[in-house]
């Protein structure tokens, strides 16, 4: 008898005979791969209030692209950022907004801060026999069982009325952090041999501040380094409902599951190489470019190996230019081009300026090299995933905890879409699928 391993790789070319549907059928029958038409554009399957994204305008009764723009309940995202000041932490605050629908007063959101931090805590010993039982360089999969355990502590766990829901979001936004970075620091102490720490988090300080803190054997971390996580925290919590991981949840709220398992569902979404783990491959990508570009000043030298890739010629020999192109921005990721000022503060910190003139370059050669290569019908310009990797790597934050760090802020839009989910909606969310099966009898 074969071992089931055997037995499955001997048995993947029958599946892949009766599982194969022709292209051609798709474009025959009018089905959008991926819930996407010829153009990119979304179909629309719900309303929100939570968030809006705009990627185009109408002008002269045409659609015209122009610079991206993302909004939190009413408020573009570039202006609340600018409001918050240079020194505050403004995560607290934007998750208030979201959740609550309207940004908190002077007592709302000191209430909200002081409450956050009063949850940041896990039951008693979840920690050593939950996290650190079965530590596992995947760090979603372990933050995602630990969020299904924590139901297993919820008197409440299948309670899903609004104010219910709501208590159990706050609590795991506020955990969340918690679940990451254990999660790691017992994968690096009982998987390559590093030395253990296990900080407690402090009720006083913010969550960018609380991560890097929790992250760090001294707790040691700078003014800039804090407002440069805090920024991408506010930047990766919400897009919208069609975003996979997003949708998930609203999928899963549909059903009328529980929270756990609905954030556990989104988690799972998440950790794609096609969503959240986006940026590990940008990281991987301009590793492979620092090996084989010289000068990174040289712009004729970038472009050429920048060629190479595009032409499978080099790299993962995908063609693939990662951390360009959007599924809906066109001209420009409104969230990229806030943070790149933050970006630009923290390598100028750390001395890492020469990194930062690679990035750029890469930023604006690619786009043009793609544009000439590929048959494109929208633009290409870099999305946030190009720089967030880069802003991780001089935070000192291991790739490992790269997509953690994203879930630590998306959790925040996971949470408002369900509360929204519930409120709004009690038709469980069914597409249809068309069939093209052979009937053999």
């Amino acid at each position: 008898m074969n071992s089931i391993e055997e037995y499955a790789v001997k048995q993947e070319k029958i599946c892949r005979n009766h599982d194969f549907i022709d292209n051609r059928l798709y474009d025959e029958y009018g089905v959008y791969r991926g819930l996407r038409d010829e153009k990119g554009n979304g179909v629309l399957t719900g309303l929100t209030n939570i968030s809006k994204i705009v990627s185009s305008r109408i002008v002269d009764g045409q659609k015209k692209p122009c610079d991206g723009e993302l909004w939190y309940r009413g408020y573009n995202v570039k202006s609340l950022i600018e409001e918050i000041g240079a020194e505050e932490m403004g995560f607290e605050k934007i998750t208030y907004l979201l959740l609550m629908g309207e940004l908190p007063g002077e007592k709302e959101e000191k209430e909200f801060r002081e409450l956050m931090g009063q949850v940041r805590t896990l039951p008693t010993n979840f920690t050593r026999d939950v996290i650190m039982k079965a530590p596992s360089e995947d760090i979603m999969n372990s933050m995602t069982r630990s969020i299904l355990t924590l139901a297993s502590y919820d008197p409440k766990a299948k309670d899903i009325s609004v104010s219910n829901s709501l208590r159990q979001c706050i609590q795991l936004i506020s955990e969340f952090p918690l679940l990451a970075v254990y999660g790691y620091n017992a994968y690096n102490h009982y998987e390559k041999n590093e030395s253990m720490f296990i900080h407690h988090p402090d009720p006083k300080l913010s969550t960018a501040e609380n991560l890097l803190m929790l992250m760090r054997p001294d707790k040691k971390y700078s003014e800039v380094e804090a407002k440069v996580l805090d920024t991408a925290l506010i930047l990766h919590m919400e897009h919208g409902g069609g975003n996979n991981s997003t949708f998930t949840t609203r999928v899963v709220t549909s059903t009328g599951s529980d929270t756990y398992s609905t954030i556990a569902a989104a988690m799972s979404s998440l950790k794609g190489p096609k969503h959240g783990g986006a940026n590990i491959k940008v990281m991987e990508m301009i590793n492979n470019i620092r090996e084989n570009v010289k000068d990174y000043s040289d712009k004729e030298e970038v472009a050429a190996y920048l060629e190479r890739i595009v032409n499978k010629e080099a790299f993962d020999g995908k063609g693939l230019i990662y951390g360009m192109g959007h599924a809906v921005y066109t001209l420009s990721d409104p969230r990229e081009r806030v943070f790149k000022t933050y970006v630009e503060k923290l390598a100028k910190e750390k001395g890492r300026e020469n990194d930062l003139l690679l990035y750029e370059n890469v930023e604006e050669l690619a786009p043009k090299i793609i544009a000439e290569k590929r048959n494109i019908l929208k633009g290409v310009s870099p999305n946030v995933d190009f720089y967030s990797g880069f802003v991780y790597d001089m935070l000192g934050i291991p790739q490992e905890l790269y997509t953690a760090i994203f879930a630590i802020a998306r959790i925040v839009g996971w949470s408002a879409h369900r509360i929204e989910e519930l409120i709004c909606t009690d038709k469980i969310i069914r597409p249809a699928y068309m069939s093209v099966m052979e009937e053999l009898e």
